[in-house]
């Protein structure tokens, strides 16, 4: 009986809810430009890292946390390195970091 009340409770609850409109000022800023930034991409067994206008240099950790690789990669350079598949958490220049999945 508690089970049908709650999806009947949901289902109510569904039919009220209302599109909250979002100002068109309000946009979140980014931490990073990666058109002429630093910038780090998985792909089919590797990390495809680019350096931007400027040097760059990216510490790859495993999901465990664990330093699994240094890259440096010189300006306006890109550079491939092979990973085993999984999740890695790439930080650059201790500025960024971000979850990239190598497939």
């Amino acid at each position: 009986m508690k089970r049908v009340l709650y999806i009947v409770v949901c289902i109510l609850a569904m039919g009220f809810a209302q599109a909250v409109p979002v100002p068109d000022n309000f946009l979140p800023q980014r931490v990073e430009n990666t058109a002429t930034g630093p910038a780090a991409q998985g792909a089919e067994g590797r990390i495809v890292f680019t350096a931007g206008s400027n040097d760059a240099t990216f510490n790859v950790y495993s999901i465990t946390g664990q330093l699994v690789k240094v890259v440096r990669v010189s300006a306006d350079q890109r550079t491939s390195v092979d990973f085993p598949k999984g999740f890695y958490i790439v930080k650059c220049n201790n500025q960024w970091s971000r979850k990239v999945v190598v497939r």
